[in-house]
């Protein structure tokens, strides 16, 4: 799954009008959660595996069927010139990041990705898109540090598309509190999407990141977080593959997809 362009933003307040007068509690985020002690460099490695196999020629590549490449641990797009298609283009944003962050950024990462096509890709033997990933392989902490910032700025959005905000708002931030939490939400982005597109439906039911947060139980802290969040988005997989069209045939997929969902406990 891609993950859309992120835009630096604290977290909204807990204003939401269509909230007020509900007799539910909820705990204060700000107040409530644990301190943060995610280790990045953890974090950056399950990325990698899981986006790239842990490899280095991984991060640059071009994947069939797609009209560009993509880049880093978080398979960033990057898009040829004259190239635009419905997913946020994510490389450039991060280019920028590091930039902001005073990170040297070489010059053959400007403008719009060198290669027009896949073709021209694999004919390239000029060594760029190697020079290209020993860069990227570098600055693996950089990258992971701009995937919980780009998830952070996804916060607003999945709270403004929710009846209940703050709920999903508390659960969030205990889950973005530890190094396993954070790997959840940023892994089930990269897997099923945020969950805000009314596109995105079947039976008027969505099975992104929103949609779980959503199901979860409670409010845990900690381990206990974690293994809700897993048992959450096991159980909107499941809804999903109930409510798809047969023809898609989703429940040849389901194993697949409750085992990713196992490694989020």
């Amino acid at each position: 799954m891609r993950l859309s362009v992120f835009v630096l933003v604290g977290f909204l307040p807990l204003l939401l009008s269509h909230c007020a007068g509900s007799a539910t509690t909820y705990p204060s985020p700000r107040a409530a959660r644990p301190a943060t002690a995610v280790d990045t460099a953890s974090l950056g490695r399950r990325i990698w595996a899981n986006e790239c196999a842990g490899s280095v020629s991984g991060l640059v590549s071009w994947n069939a069927g797609e009209n560009f490449p993509s880049l880093g641990i978080g398979h960033f797009i990057w898009y040829p010139a004259g190239v635009r298609e419905a997913f946020e283009e994510s490389f450039p944003a991060f280019v920028a990041y590091a930039r902001r962050r005073g990170v040297a950024v070489p010059t053959f990462f400007e403008g719009a990705a060198p290669w027009p096509n896949k073709a021209a890709f694999e004919a390239d033997r000029s060594g760029r898109a190697d020079a290209m990933r020993r860069w990227l392989a570098a600055q693996v902490p950089l990258q992971t540090e701009f995937i919980m910032a780009r998830s952070r700025a996804a916060l607003p959005r999945m709270m403004a598309a929710s009846t209940q905000p703050q709920a999903v708002q508390a659960r969030y931030e205990a889950l973005a509190a530890t190094t396993q939490g954070m790997y959840c939400l940023v892994d089930y982005v990269n897997f099923k999407g945020e969950g805000t597109k009314p596109t995105e439906r079947y039976a008027g039911r969505g099975w992104g990141l929103l949609q779980v947060l959503e199901e979860m139980q409670g409010f845990p802290q900690g381990r206990a977080a974690t293994a809700e969040f897993s048992r959450a988005a096991a159980a909107v997989l499941r809804r999903r593959v109930a409510h798809a069209p047969a023809a898609r045939g989703e429940q040849r997929w389901l194993p697949g997809w409750l085992n990713r969902c196992a490694t989020y406990r």
